[in-house]
């Protein structure tokens, strides 16, 4: 069986040479590259490409695409600082769900990176360590305190997973959420008229459009206080 490499944290990093790009600027542009166009633009020749750097120099740096992309994680999970912690459990995980939905938002290609292995870069095990320390102030069960963290950290990239599914639609078909709401209206209309769907037209008839920002405000207050009824204390 081949060994697998050494981890990118724990080899050194080569010195750029003179007027060279270092792995920074090549983490930047990667990032970049797939916040505009997604992750599977990203490639060792593009991003060396487009800092005007030959690919054998990025591989001076970086092993290869996998490695550049566990740089790219660590390095958007450290754009924003950790929250302050206040000591209650509730407000302390809000942050940590926030500032989550903040990162993914920013960088639509994410979120598919974090539900696989954790990162284990240093910005990645600061946000845990930080997360922790909130789930513990409501359970010592160190067990119970990384369920907990689950349990949220999965309605987080469901709920952005939603906001950015709409998003990907606009982008797709050119119409805006109001314009297909327009162009669907008279089949919503026979079908409400039908009265088979009585919930249906209740919905579309009398429900609120609310803003994605207090959708996800009340979804996440439904998980602390299911995380509070469960484990508190």
């Amino acid at each position: 069986m081949t060994e697998p490499a050494p981890s990118v944290w724990t080899r050194p990093r080569p010195e750029p040479r003179r007027r060279a790009p270092g792995v920074d600027q090549y983490v930047a542009a990667a990032l970049a590259i797939a916040d505009a166009e997604g992750l599977a633009a990203v490639s060792m020749r593009r991003v060396a490409g487009d800092l005007g750097s030959g690919t054998a120099t990025l591989y001076r740096y970086i092993t290869n695409r996998d490695e550049l992309v566990e740089l790219m994680v660590d390095a958007a999970q450290g754009e924003d600082p950790l929250p302050e912690p206040t000591g209650d459990w509730r407000t302390d995980l809000a942050a940590v769900a926030h500032a989550l939905r903040a990162t993914l938002l920013r960088h639509p290609w994410l979120a598919g990176e974090l539900a696989g292995r954790p990162s284990l870069g240093p910005n990645s095990l600061r946000r845990s360590e930080s997360a922790l320390r909130a789930a513990v102030a409501l359970t010592p069960d160190i067990t119970l305190a990384s369920q907990a963290l689950g349990a949220m950290h999965a309605y987080v990239l469901g709920s952005v997973a939603t906001q950015q599914a709409a998003r990907r639609a606009e982008q797709r078909t050119g119409l805006t959420k109001e314009q297909w709401q327009r162009s669907v209206g008279p089949y919503i209309s026979e079908v409400i008229a039908g009265g088979e769907h009585p919930m249906l037209a209740r919905r579309v008839l009398e429900a609120e459009e609310l803003d994605p920002d207090v959708e996800f405000a009340f979804g996440l207050d439904c998980v602390l206080d299911g995380l509070a009824a469960r484990l508190g204390r």
